[in-house]
């Protein structure tokens, strides 16, 4: 079974607040919520591609000594198993703002339950509960 590697953060507001995104239609497993990021592409480290996926998707900018390592998600699918680490960011350049037609949530941690994500992210809900 191949691995996937893709890079997630919790991007985390003054507030304290977790932004989520909206899967968009077309996607696999589209109208669920997760964190961002994305694939991490050959010869990028997973802080490179989710700085350069931050850029695509919410067009801000970020640093990788911004980016803390918290947790990773390892869930087998059934054509591929999905490794993902989880990074926690409070810094970052730039207004948050949907680039690829999906919706976005500033959700409190004990919250993240009332909105249906991907099956890898649903074990990272208690630990970015516990921890904020």
């Amino acid at each position: 079974m191949k691995t996937v590697l893709v890079s997630a953060v919790a991007l985390i507001d003054t507030d304290g607040r977790i932004l989520l995104a909206r899967r968009p239609e077309g996607k696999s497993m589209a109208g669920l919520w997760e964190f961002p990021g994305g694939k991490v592409e050959p010869g990028e480290t997973p802080e490179v591609a989710l700085i350069r996926e931050l850029h695509e998707e919410l067009g801000i900018d970020t640093w990788s000594s911004c980016l803390a390592p918290l947790t990773f998600a390892s869930h087998s699918y059934p054509d591929f198993h999905l490794l993902m680490p989880l990074f926690a960011c409070r810094k970052w350049a730039g207004i948050v703002t949907p680039r690829e037609g999906q919706a976005l949530k500033w959700v409190r941690a004990r919250d993240l339950r009332d909105y249906p994500m991907p099956p890898a992210d649903i074990p990272l809900i208690p630990i970015l509960r516990d921890w904020l």
